[in-house]
């Protein structure tokens, strides 16, 4: 459906009176700049801004450990024993999963080390990887230093989708390409869910299809994606995936992150994998000693390590809470569709000399994030929207990248963002 936008700062108010999820606004603490006002905050892809209610059940925590020490694990307002239970069907739905495929733990790279340990098993002939150019650095690691812990060169074994010389998203048809030419040898495709440089949104369902129709097993990294996008990781039959929840899951920084398993593999108990007591069948858990042989939850929990963090999920829970009160990511998505479409309108009023925004025009192939280009003078540029009461972010070399988020964020901001840039090139 194409919207049609005006460029009067009366229009962008008009959506603003009109937005049905315009109160969820208010359940946010609002990062002030020096003279009291709000800050345009369009860096909910970084850190996702801290729920209001997030306090209260922090504090609840914090009494219970105070009143209850170590009673409070079974006898605590939440227990903390089975804490994460409390995030399972709220996360599933998220992520378009079932509830018994999912799982908060640890962080990001954690549970991609151990999903790999899981479902990376390369042989002499089968052993490469396929991921995106640019990925995000800690995947690159992590990819790179399983490669090598299996006795692999990254040389050998990386093969990279890339944009196009003269592009900055990667085509559907080159990674088809790439899983056509190196198929036989691929052990795994790892790609993001949306790529954090460009903000591109990738078709994960139509990459996973492509990939396991030549036996190739599939991971997503959902950072840039869970919260952002809709998702279906069940019916797209993904094998698993792996996702922060500080971004636009709004749960505050190191927070708990999570894991998706499908359930044809969550339920087979003879899966290799790193073990650790909280993954181990709940019946036997606390014998200990008595039961040295690890026997894993037939689900997602059964690749946990260790008990719940329950301070880092306790802010994750009012978070959670925010997205069912709005009716879950079709109505978010729908926002976002129309507040990044209405940034990119405004851009385009701006000389295409000043930038270039590489974020993929199309509505399916972005979420919330703009990646705008400067052709000069980039960290200056970024430095006056800063002394102007934006806050978003820089990448090397000279990119900015605007997350406009449709839970807290408004059209007026949205307005006044590119006025500020226009004003400043």
């Amino acid at each position: 459906m194409t919207m049609t936008f005006s460029a009067d700062e009366k229009f962008a108010l008009q959506l603003d009176a009109e937005d049905p999820l315009r109160q969820f606004r208010e359940k946010f603490h609002l990062p002030l700049s020096k003279d009291g006002s709000s800050l345009i905050y369009f860096a909910g892809n970084s850190l996702g801004l801290m729920p209001k209610a997030a306090r209260k059940i922090v504090d609840q925590e914090l009494d219970d450990w105070a009143k209850l020490a170590v009673d409070a694990h079974l006898k605590a307002e939440t227990p903390w024993y089975s804490y994460h239970e409390t995030l399972r069907e709220p996360m599933a739905q998220l992520v378009g999963a079932q509830p018994n495929e999912v799982i908060c733990m640890n962080s990001l790279t954690v549970n991609l080390h151990l999903m790999m340990a899981t479902f990376y098993r390369p042989t002499k002939s089968r052993f490469k990887i396929l991921m995106e150019e640019p990925a995000f650095p800690s995947d690159t690691y992590a990819i790179k230093t399983q490669i090598v812990h299996h006795g692999f060169d990254p040389k050998d074994a990386l093969v990279l989708a890339r944009p196009r010389k003269g592009e900055f998203a990667v085509r559907q048809d080159d990674i088809e390409t790439a899983l056509e030419k190196h198929g036989e040898q691929i052990a795994l495709v790892l790609i993001a869910g949306v790529n954090f440089f460009t903000g591109q949104l990738f078709d994960i369902a139509k990459i996973t299809a492509a990939a396991q129709k030549r036996g190739i097993t599939v991971g997503i990294d959902l950072a840039h994606a869970a919260g952002n996008v809709p998702l279906a990781l069940h019916d797209w039959n993904v094998d698993f995936a792996v996702w922060c929840s500080y971004k636009y899951l709004n749960s505050g920084p190191g927070a708990a992150a999570g894991a998706f398993v499908h359930e044809r593999h969550a339920t087979n108990r003879k899966l290799p994998r790193l073990a650790g007591w909280f993954g181990n069948d709940p019946a036997t858990r606390f014998r200990l000693h008595l039961e040295p042989e690890f026997i894993p939850v037939p689900s997602a929990d059964g690749w946990q390590i260790s008990n719940p963090p329950i301070f880092s999920m306790a802010p994750l829970r009012a978070s959670l809470a925010i997205f069912d009160e709005a009716g879950g990511m079709e109505l978010l998505r729908a926002k976002s569709i129309k507040l990044t479409g209405y940034l990119q309108f405004l851009l385009e009023q701006t000389s295409s000399n000043f930038f270039t925004v590489i974020t993929p025009h199309e509505t399916d192939a972005r979420g919330c994030q703009l990646s705008i280009l400067a052709h000069e003078h980039s960290k200056e540029l970024f430095k006056k929207l800063e002394a102007a009461g934006v806050k978003c972010d820089f990448r090397e070399p000279n990119v900015i990248r605007a997350a406009p988020t449709p839970l807290y964020n408004t059209f007026h901001e949205v307005w006044r963002f590119a006025k500020i840039l226009a004003d400043h090139q």
